[in-house]
């Protein structure tokens, strides 16, 4: 197993979204918290089986966790350029495992899947028309997963916990982390800003 270090260094390397859309809330997963989420997730044994990331954008939760060397590994996601850039980071980190490239909505994935990890860093449901976009992707997740790690908007701890609760599942770990913005769009008025998260991982019945 690599260092989390190690994993965040792999990382770094790959592209970033060419021209992010506003409307998908195409912010970067940034490395160290990838790498952060995805360690804790190998260190609980989470990415053995089937991995499945939900919105995966160019790919950086896939590909960590194909750095793993889990059985396999699916991403889906929409938007047809940052799946290309997906494809492209895959020939730049040669992962052992190959990503299985889905273009499509992630919170109604075309799978016939149950008990997979989901990995996710969904849209906040900042933007106008997207309030509560990662009530979907957690949709998702409990429709698939067995086990699911998601990122969210700081003070969402409350809503996810209750939200798995009607589901069935329970938080059963959670961390904070910081999330660094470079300026991409016009309402972000400052050249970089740094944003509180928080990652959870639920367990699914």
């Amino acid at each position: 197993m690599s260092t989390r270090r190690g994993l965040e260094r792999r990382l770094a390397d790959i592209a970033t979204f060419d021209d992010p859309r506003l409307d998908l809330e195409q912010y970067p997963t940034p490395a160290d918290l990838a790498a952060h989420l995805l360690h804790d997730a190998d260190l609980r044994r989470d990415l053995e089986g089937t991995v499945i990331d939900l919105g995966t954008g160019t790919g950086v939760l896939a590909l960590g966790a194909a750095l793993r060397a889990p059985e396999r590994v699916i991403a889906i996601e929409r938007d047809a350029d940052a799946l290309a850039t997906a494809r492209e980071n895959e020939r730049v980190l040669e992962p052992p495992v190959p990503v299985v490239w889905i273009r499509g909505d992630a919170t109604r994935p075309p799978l016939a899947v149950e008990d997979a990890t989901v990995v996710t860093n969904p849209p906040f449901g900042a933007q106008n028309g997207n309030r509560g976009a990662d009530r979907a992707f957690l949709a998702a997740a409990a429709d698939i997963a067995g086990v699911s790690y998601s990122v969210h908007n700081a003070g969402s701890e409350a809503f996810v916990e209750s939200f798995a609760a009607d589901r069935g599942g329970a938080v059963t770990h959670a961390f904070e982390a910081r999330l660094d913005l470079d300026r991409q769009f016009a309402h972000q008025t400052e050249e970089r800003e740094t944003i509180t998260v928080e990652v959870f991982r639920i367990e699914w019945a």
